[in-house]
């Protein structure tokens, strides 16, 4: 998958947290996931998803880190 259609999907994933709040952790799972198939690519992660994904791992996850 190019790295264009990951941000196109990224950018849908956030638009539905804020608009479905009461799916967020799916949402946050389905959004972790886009990430790894960056991750997979070896494409780089902008620095603002690390934050997000940092952040909604400490909501979701109690602050768990990653490996990545």
């Amino acid at each position: 998958m190019a790295f264009e259609d990951v941000k196109a999907e990224i950018g849908l994933l956030l638009s539905r947290m804020q608009n479905e709040p009461e799916d967020a952790h799916e949402l946050y799972l389905q959004l972790l996931e886009k990430l790894n198939e960056l991750k997979a690519y070896g494409l780089p992660i902008p620095d603002d998803l690390k934050n997000l994904e940092a952040a909604l791992s400490a909501e979701f996850d109690g602050g768990a880190q990653r490996p990545g």
